[in-house]
């Protein structure tokens, strides 16, 4: 891909006689292939069509009437019924509403060169507004070879919705929404929050759709030409692929560098937003510029990980069903030679997939719970609506489990943030033959001996930290590295009667590469005995950067 300059959101591609246009929320990019994404004009309408508690604010140019100039269109998502987290009941049903998405059109009765644009109206079906799932993303366009401009809207979720003109090219009505389906089967994409774009990709006479998803993939829905039931036939999606300039995963990639398949050199583990877990193999070893491998997503039990909110697992509400926000670490976890992994997600309850495999050939059982042993009834965030399941280990969400021998006794304990956003030390005992989890023990604690709570936010605003246990400066002590704008580094500095004081040292670089929250691990590729950094950061690109006791650098 070519850079072309600022990203904006609700960045919007219209055709005006086959010229591209691009709007950002009422206003206009200016000759952008020659001027790049820096001047923004506004158009002469009042940007906001709405009112408050709008997310998508979607503007494109379309001859909506066929009078021959161009109108104004506007897809917003309203998100004033839905409000935003921690609504759901014990039974785990959610108690707002839902988001709205609708669709506006601004007519214009001037021209195309002295636009007046109308008030905004919105589009109905009868006396009803049209509404989709949030995020509507409209797409004005004869999919069904009639002579006029049907919709197509994407939503907040991952379907699409057909809505067809049974009026007339100048005076369009539209009738009830209809899922695409292919072989009757609902066509989906992917991920969520997606973005449609109508165009005659392959040149054969109708309109295909170009879909983006939330963490930047791209599809391509191609319209068979058929109608089915008066429904337009499109073909499930097929995703673009590219020659990759840098590595990347998703988006909020979280990476762990560890020898995954026992070849000698360390390969990268990672998780993002999709839920998915990947392997990004090292292939040769190279100390000074590894050759990576494209990633492929780990399977356990024969298919590939991927843990998903489905309706009621995120807190944030059921808009956020096909997120899982992945986060991992590889260890030995039941000390049989093996690396396994321990994952936390969008859920917040920490699980194991045990290596049934080989050293050289890793083979990941189904997941399993971990389980600590509690005195008492297992821990839980106040505001999960669901018990954990026995002596389940569950905490706050999107927060990494670091698997590590803390306490150097050769057992694999945790080092994670607890139920209630405390830094909390899960020691592994040996009871027998039998290993047992600790309950958490709040034994980081800043320099004036204060608990350290990294998160003391309650439900969407919990969990979300990203950690990583290493020695950064070489003194003998193990460090932790939190995300930030990079990631900080929280320098053990002593243990005080049991308590580890850690003091945050700031970034370790001047580099922003967070918006959420970045993810921070260390890796050895030059094997010069000193860890460097590796942070995976929101756009899904991993970003590599010397240790300053690097002897390489």
């Amino acid at each position: 891909g070519v850079r072309l300059g600022k990203g904006y959101h609700n960045t919007c591609l219209s055709q005006i006689n086959g010229i591209p246009r691009v709007l950002v929320s009422g206003q206009e990019v200016v000759d952008f292939k020659k001027q790049g994404f820096d001047k923004l004009t506004a158009l002469p309408v009042d940007r906001n069509v709405h009112g408050k508690k709008v997310r998508a604010n979607q503007w494109y140019y379309v001859d909506y009437d066929g009078d021959q100039d161009h109108d104004l269109i506007v897809g917003v998502g309203d998100w004033g019924d839905y409000g935003w987290d921690d609504a759901y009941n014990e039974q785990g049903q959610w108690t707002n509403g839902p988001l709205h998405g609708f669709v506006y059109v601004l007519k214009n009765s001037g021209t195309d060169e002295k636009p007046d644009y109308e008030m905004p109206v919105k589009i109905k079906i009868g006396d009803q507004p049209l509404e989709v799932f949030g995020w509507p993303s409209p797409n004005f366009a004869d999919f069904d070879h009639d002579g006029d401009l049907d919709l197509i809207c994407g939503e907040f979720l991952d379907q699409l919705t057909y809505f067809e003109n049974t009026g007339t090219r100048t005076e369009p009505r539209y009738v009830a929404g209809r899922r695409l389906a292919n072989n009757g089967q609902p066509l989906q994409m992917d991920l969520q929050m997606i973005v449609p774009s109508a165009i005659d990709w392959d040149q054969d006479g109708d309109t295909d759709l170009v879909i983006g998803d939330e963490d930047g993939r791209v599809a391509f829905m191609e319209n068979t030409g058929e109608l089915l039931g008066g429904l337009p036939q499109f073909l499930p999606p097929r995703y673009f692929r590219q020659k990759a300039a840098g590595v990347k995963f998703g988006a909020l990639a979280t990476p762990y560098a560890y020898d995954w398949d026992g070849d000698g050199d360390e390969d990268l583990i990672c998780g993002n937003t999709a839920g998915y877990i990947g392997l990004i193999e090292n292939l040769d070893g190279n100390s000074n510029s590894p050759k990576l491998a494209a990633p492929r997503y780990l399977e356990a039990g024969g298919r590939p990980i991927r843990i998903q909110a489905g309706s009621n697992g995120s807190i944030q509400g059921p808009c956020e069903a096909k997120w899982g926000y992945t986060t991992q670490t590889v260890a030995d976890w039941n000390q049989d030679g093996l690396p396994d992994l321990l994952v936390n997600s969008i859920w917040g309850e920490i699980l194991w997939y045990e290596n049934i495999g080989t050293r050289n050939a890793p083979k990941l059982a189904p997941a399993q719970t971990v389980n600590v042993d509690w005195k008492g009834t297992a821990p839980k965030p106040a505001w999960n609506w669901w018990n954990p399941r026995g002596n389940q280990l569950v905490t706050q969400w999107r927060t990494t489990p670091v698997a590590v021998d803390y306490n150097q006794d050769g057992l694999t304990d945790l080092v994670m943030l607890d139920h209630e956003g405390y830094l909390a030390f899960f020691e592994r005992v040996r009871d027998g033959k039998e290993l047992k989890l600790l309950p958490g023990q709040r034994i980081f604690v800043d320099e004036s001996l204060k608990p350290i709570q990294l998160n003391p936010k309650r439900a969407g605003g919990s969990g979300r930290y990203k950690l990583h246990v290493v020695d950064w400066d070489g003194d003998g002590r193990l460090d932790l590295l939190v995300n930030s704008m990079n990631a900080d580094f929280f320098r053990n500095e002593k243990t005080v009667d049991g308590k580890v004081v850690l003091k945050n040292q700031g970034p370790l670089s001047s580099r922003k590469l967070a918006g959420h929250t970045s993810s921070p691990c260390t890796v050895d590729w030059d094997k010069d005995g000193v860890r460097d950094l590796i942070v995976g950061a929101e756009d899904g690109y991993l970003y590599w950067m010397p240790n300053p006791r690097s002897k390489k650098q």
